[in-house]
Protein backbone atom coordinates (compact mmCIF):
# COMPACT_ATOMS: atom_id res chain seq x y z
CA UNK A 1 0.00 0.00 0.00
CA UNK A 2 1.32 3.62 -0.12
CA UNK A 3 2.54 4.82 2.50
CA UNK A 4 0.89 8.23 1.94
CA UNK A 5 -2.68 6.86 1.54
CA UNK A 6 -2.59 4.75 4.49
CA UNK A 7 -4.93 6.21 6.77
CA UNK A 8 -3.63 4.60 10.03
CA UNK A 9 -3.97 7.65 12.57
CA UNK A 10 -1.22 8.20 15.48
CA UNK A 11 -2.57 9.41 18.59
CA UNK A 12 -1.22 13.23 19.31
CA UNK A 13 0.93 12.72 22.43
CA UNK A 14 4.75 12.00 23.49
CA UNK A 15 7.38 11.46 20.57
CA UNK A 16 7.48 7.73 19.65
CA UNK A 17 10.71 6.36 19.44
CA UNK A 18 10.58 6.24 15.59
CA UNK A 19 11.02 7.99 12.47
CA UNK A 20 9.33 10.85 12.26
CA UNK A 21 9.51 14.02 9.32
CA UNK A 22 9.95 17.41 8.79
CA UNK A 23 6.42 19.06 8.05
CA UNK A 24 6.93 21.55 5.05
CA UNK A 25 4.27 23.72 4.06
CA UNK A 26 4.07 22.29 0.33
CA UNK A 27 2.83 19.12 2.03
CA UNK A 28 0.21 20.52 4.41
CA UNK A 29 -2.70 19.72 2.14
CA UNK A 30 -1.00 16.23 1.26
CA UNK A 31 -0.73 15.37 5.44
CA UNK A 32 -4.64 16.60 6.10
CA UNK A 33 -6.03 14.85 2.96
CA UNK A 34 -4.27 11.33 2.82
CA UNK A 35 -3.44 11.15 6.72
CA UNK A 36 -0.29 9.09 5.65
CA UNK A 37 1.47 6.51 7.82
CA UNK A 38 4.02 9.13 9.62
CA UNK A 39 5.01 8.41 13.52
CA UNK A 40 5.52 12.26 14.11
CA UNK A 41 6.07 15.50 12.76
CA UNK A 42 8.55 18.49 13.04
CA UNK A 43 7.88 21.92 12.47
CA UNK A 44 10.43 25.14 12.83
CA UNK A 45 8.77 27.16 15.48
CA UNK A 46 9.06 30.09 13.83
CA UNK A 47 7.33 29.48 11.02
CA UNK A 48 3.48 29.06 13.33
CA UNK A 49 3.87 32.19 15.34
CA UNK A 50 1.60 33.96 13.91
CA UNK A 51 -2.15 33.22 12.43
CA UNK A 52 -3.30 32.38 8.81
CA UNK A 53 -3.56 29.00 7.05
CA UNK A 54 -0.04 27.70 8.17
CA UNK A 55 -1.48 27.73 11.81
CA UNK A 56 -4.98 26.31 10.65
CA UNK A 57 -2.79 23.14 9.34
CA UNK A 58 -1.09 22.94 12.24
CA UNK A 59 -3.73 22.99 14.79
CA UNK A 60 -5.11 20.40 12.37
CA UNK A 61 -2.36 18.01 12.12
CA UNK A 62 -1.57 18.26 15.41
CA UNK A 63 -4.95 16.42 16.01
CA UNK A 64 -3.94 13.18 14.74
CA UNK A 65 0.09 13.26 14.86
CA UNK A 66 2.60 13.97 17.91
CA UNK A 67 4.70 17.07 17.02
CA UNK A 68 7.98 18.81 18.01
CA UNK A 69 9.21 21.95 17.33
CA UNK A 70 12.20 22.86 16.27
CA UNK A 71 13.31 26.72 17.01
CA UNK A 72 15.72 28.45 14.80
CA UNK A 73 15.39 32.10 15.63
CA UNK A 74 16.61 32.03 19.77
CA UNK A 75 19.96 32.50 19.27
CA UNK A 76 21.68 31.00 22.34
CA UNK A 77 25.11 31.25 21.39
CA UNK A 78 24.19 35.84 21.75
CA UNK A 79 26.26 37.20 24.44
CA UNK A 80 23.15 39.45 23.92
CA UNK A 81 21.04 36.94 25.97
CA UNK A 82 17.72 36.01 24.74
CA UNK A 83 15.02 38.70 23.05
CA UNK A 84 11.92 38.31 26.02
CA UNK A 85 9.57 38.81 23.21
CA UNK A 86 11.15 36.03 20.86
CA UNK A 87 11.19 34.01 23.79
CA UNK A 88 7.50 34.62 24.84
CA UNK A 89 6.59 34.09 21.33
CA UNK A 90 8.16 31.05 21.87
CA UNK A 91 6.00 29.79 24.55
CA UNK A 92 2.80 31.08 22.85
CA UNK A 93 3.71 28.21 20.35
CA UNK A 94 4.39 25.70 22.54
CA UNK A 95 1.07 26.77 24.88
CA UNK A 96 -0.67 26.20 21.54
CA UNK A 97 0.72 22.99 20.26
CA UNK A 98 1.76 21.26 23.59
CA UNK A 99 4.63 19.24 21.63
CA UNK A 100 6.85 16.56 22.64
CA UNK A 101 9.99 17.86 22.19
CA UNK A 102 11.19 21.47 21.96
CA UNK A 103 14.37 21.70 20.00
CA UNK A 104 17.15 24.83 19.13
CA UNK A 105 20.61 25.20 18.00
CA UNK A 106 23.77 25.29 19.52
CA UNK A 107 24.66 28.48 17.62
CA UNK A 108 24.07 32.64 17.65
CA UNK A 109 22.18 34.72 14.99
CA UNK A 110 21.50 37.90 16.97
CA UNK A 111 23.87 40.79 17.71
CA UNK A 112 22.68 43.90 18.54
CA UNK A 113 19.43 43.59 17.99
CA UNK A 114 19.98 42.31 14.57
CA UNK A 115 18.44 39.42 13.37
CA UNK A 116 21.55 38.13 10.78
CA UNK A 117 19.18 34.77 8.95
CA UNK A 118 22.05 32.67 9.65
CA UNK A 119 22.78 29.84 12.08
CA UNK A 120 26.59 30.90 13.09
CA UNK A 121 29.45 28.77 14.82
CA UNK A 122 30.58 29.63 18.55
CA UNK A 123 33.93 29.68 19.57
CA UNK A 124 34.25 26.51 21.80
CA UNK A 125 35.66 28.75 25.23
CA UNK A 126 34.70 28.31 28.88
CA UNK A 127 33.32 31.91 28.06
CA UNK A 128 31.12 30.73 25.19
CA UNK A 129 30.45 27.60 27.35
CA UNK A 130 29.04 30.39 30.51
CA UNK A 131 26.92 32.40 27.87
CA UNK A 132 25.28 29.25 26.54
CA UNK A 133 24.52 27.32 30.11
CA UNK A 134 22.99 30.99 31.02
CA UNK A 135 20.64 31.22 27.91
CA UNK A 136 19.41 27.72 27.83
CA UNK A 137 18.45 27.48 31.65
CA UNK A 138 16.62 31.30 30.82
CA UNK A 139 14.76 29.48 27.83
CA UNK A 140 14.33 26.03 29.94
CA UNK A 141 12.65 28.41 32.96
CA UNK A 142 10.43 30.09 30.61
CA UNK A 143 8.89 27.28 29.19
CA UNK A 144 8.66 25.07 32.54
CA UNK A 145 10.53 21.74 30.56
CA UNK A 146 13.73 20.78 29.31
CA UNK A 147 14.60 21.79 26.05
CA UNK A 148 17.27 19.58 23.42
CA UNK A 149 20.23 21.47 22.07
CA UNK A 150 21.45 20.32 18.47
CA UNK A 151 24.94 19.94 17.24
CA UNK A 152 25.82 22.29 14.27
CA UNK A 153 27.02 21.81 10.88
CA UNK A 154 30.13 23.98 10.65
CA UNK A 155 32.81 25.31 7.83
CA UNK A 156 35.19 27.12 9.90
CA UNK A 157 36.62 27.10 13.22
CA UNK A 158 38.02 29.81 15.83
CA UNK A 159 41.55 29.72 16.00
CA UNK A 160 40.77 30.32 19.75
CA UNK A 161 38.78 27.43 20.49
CA UNK A 162 39.88 25.22 23.42
CA UNK A 163 37.01 22.57 23.58
CA UNK A 164 36.21 19.91 21.76
CA UNK A 165 32.88 20.39 20.19
CA UNK A 166 31.91 17.31 21.46
CA UNK A 167 33.00 17.51 24.99
CA UNK A 168 30.97 21.10 24.63
CA UNK A 169 27.88 19.75 24.22
CA UNK A 170 28.45 17.06 27.18
CA UNK A 171 29.36 20.10 29.39
CA UNK A 172 26.22 21.79 28.07
CA UNK A 173 23.95 18.93 29.10
CA UNK A 174 25.35 18.51 32.36
CA UNK A 175 25.62 21.84 33.13
CA UNK A 176 21.74 22.75 32.20
CA UNK A 177 20.11 19.49 32.20
CA UNK A 178 19.43 19.63 28.73
CA UNK A 179 18.74 16.88 26.55
CA UNK A 180 20.68 16.99 23.17
CA UNK A 181 19.81 16.41 19.62
CA UNK A 182 22.43 14.18 17.55
CA UNK A 183 22.32 15.43 14.24
CA UNK A 184 24.43 12.82 12.35
CA UNK A 185 24.75 14.65 9.19
CA UNK A 186 25.90 17.58 11.14
CA UNK A 187 28.54 15.19 12.65
CA UNK A 188 29.47 14.23 9.00
CA UNK A 189 29.57 17.13 7.75
CA UNK A 190 31.48 18.73 10.47
CA UNK A 191 33.96 15.67 10.58
CA UNK A 192 34.96 15.93 6.95
CA UNK A 193 34.93 19.98 6.64
CA UNK A 194 37.76 19.74 9.83
CA UNK A 195 39.24 16.20 9.43
CA UNK A 196 37.65 14.94 12.70
CA UNK A 197 36.83 11.37 13.56
CA UNK A 198 33.00 11.33 13.63
CA UNK A 199 33.23 8.10 15.84
CA UNK A 200 35.12 10.14 18.79
CA UNK A 201 32.49 13.00 18.15
CA UNK A 202 29.81 9.94 18.90
CA UNK A 203 31.69 8.35 21.53
CA UNK A 204 31.86 11.93 23.59
CA UNK A 205 28.40 12.18 23.81
CA UNK A 206 26.34 10.81 27.06
CA UNK A 207 23.87 8.12 25.97
CA UNK A 208 21.35 9.40 28.41
CA UNK A 209 21.57 13.13 27.33
CA UNK A 210 20.31 12.18 23.55
CA UNK A 211 16.79 13.16 22.89
CA UNK A 212 16.37 12.70 19.57
CA UNK A 213 18.44 12.35 15.98
CA UNK A 214 18.32 14.69 12.79
CA UNK A 215 19.24 12.75 9.29
CA UNK A 216 19.29 14.98 6.13
CA UNK A 217 20.94 15.17 3.02
CA UNK A 218 24.31 17.30 1.83
CA UNK A 219 26.09 18.38 -0.91
CA UNK A 220 29.21 18.72 -1.75
CA UNK A 221 31.60 21.53 -3.31
CA UNK A 222 34.79 20.99 -5.02
CA UNK A 223 37.58 23.73 -4.41
CA UNK A 224 41.68 24.18 -5.40
CA UNK A 225 43.66 21.73 -4.18
CA UNK A 226 40.69 18.74 -4.60
CA UNK A 227 39.67 19.61 -1.35
CA UNK A 228 35.75 19.18 -0.81
CA UNK A 229 33.48 21.34 1.52
CA UNK A 230 30.59 19.24 2.44
CA UNK A 231 27.40 21.64 2.67
CA UNK A 232 24.45 20.77 4.87
CA UNK A 233 22.09 21.57 2.77
CA UNK A 234 18.87 19.37 3.48
CA UNK A 235 18.19 19.12 -0.29
CA UNK A 236 18.67 15.49 -1.18
CA UNK A 237 18.53 11.88 0.31
CA UNK A 238 20.64 10.93 3.40
CA UNK A 239 24.49 9.83 2.24
CA UNK A 240 25.38 6.51 2.53
CA UNK A 241 27.85 7.16 4.98
CA UNK A 242 25.60 8.84 7.09
CA UNK A 243 23.63 5.49 7.41
CA UNK A 244 26.54 3.58 8.49
CA UNK A 245 26.88 6.71 10.71
CA UNK A 246 23.39 6.48 12.31
CA UNK A 247 24.03 2.85 12.57
CA UNK A 248 26.93 3.16 15.25
CA UNK A 249 25.30 6.43 16.57
CA UNK A 250 21.79 3.35 17.11
CA UNK A 251 24.35 1.14 18.72
CA UNK A 252 25.28 3.35 20.71
CA UNK A 253 21.99 5.17 22.27
CA UNK A 254 20.08 2.97 21.31
CA UNK A 255 16.60 3.69 19.83
CA UNK A 256 16.11 7.33 19.57
CA UNK A 257 13.12 9.09 18.09
CA UNK A 258 14.54 10.15 14.78
CA UNK A 259 14.07 12.79 12.18
CA UNK A 260 13.83 12.76 8.71
CA UNK A 261 14.58 16.89 7.78
CA UNK A 262 14.33 18.27 4.11
CA UNK A 263 14.61 21.68 3.25
CA UNK A 264 15.77 22.70 -0.21
CA UNK A 265 13.71 20.96 -3.37
CA UNK A 266 11.33 19.15 -1.20
CA UNK A 267 10.51 16.21 -2.69
CA UNK A 268 6.91 14.73 -2.66
CA UNK A 269 6.04 13.22 0.61
CA UNK A 270 6.54 9.83 -0.28
CA UNK A 271 10.19 10.43 -0.71
CA UNK A 272 10.42 11.61 2.64
CA UNK A 273 8.21 8.74 4.00
CA UNK A 274 10.75 6.33 1.93
CA UNK A 275 13.80 7.65 3.85
CA UNK A 276 11.96 7.11 7.36
CA UNK A 277 11.12 3.92 6.42
CA UNK A 278 15.09 3.38 6.17
CA UNK A 279 15.39 4.62 9.56
CA UNK A 280 12.54 3.11 11.16
CA UNK A 281 14.38 -0.74 9.75
CA UNK A 282 17.48 0.53 11.19
CA UNK A 283 15.55 1.39 15.17
CA UNK A 284 13.71 -2.08 15.23
CA UNK A 285 17.09 -3.68 14.27
CA UNK A 286 18.57 -2.16 17.38
CA UNK A 287 15.39 -2.71 19.22
CA UNK A 288 15.78 -6.72 18.70
CA UNK A 289 18.88 -6.84 19.06
CA UNK A 290 18.71 -4.93 22.62
CA UNK A 291 15.60 -7.43 23.53
CA UNK A 292 17.43 -10.53 22.38
CA UNK A 293 21.08 -9.35 24.56
CA UNK A 294 22.14 -12.11 27.02
CA UNK A 295 23.17 -10.40 30.17
CA UNK A 296 26.83 -10.10 30.87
Amino acid sequence: MNATVARARVPAGPIPTRAGVGLRFRHHRAVLDERPAVAWFEVHTENYMGGGPATRYLNAVRRDYPVSLHGVGLSLGSADGIDPVHLARVRDVAARVQPGLISEHLAWSVTGGTYLADLLPLPMTEEALDVVCRNVDQVQMALGRRILMENPSTYLRFAHSTIPEWEFLAHLAQRTGCELLCDVNNIYVSACNHGWNPHTYLDALPPAAIGEIHLAGHSERHLEGDRVLRIDDHGSRVAPQVWALYAAALQRFGPVPTLIEWDTDVPPLDVLIEEAATADSALEAVRHEHAHAIPG
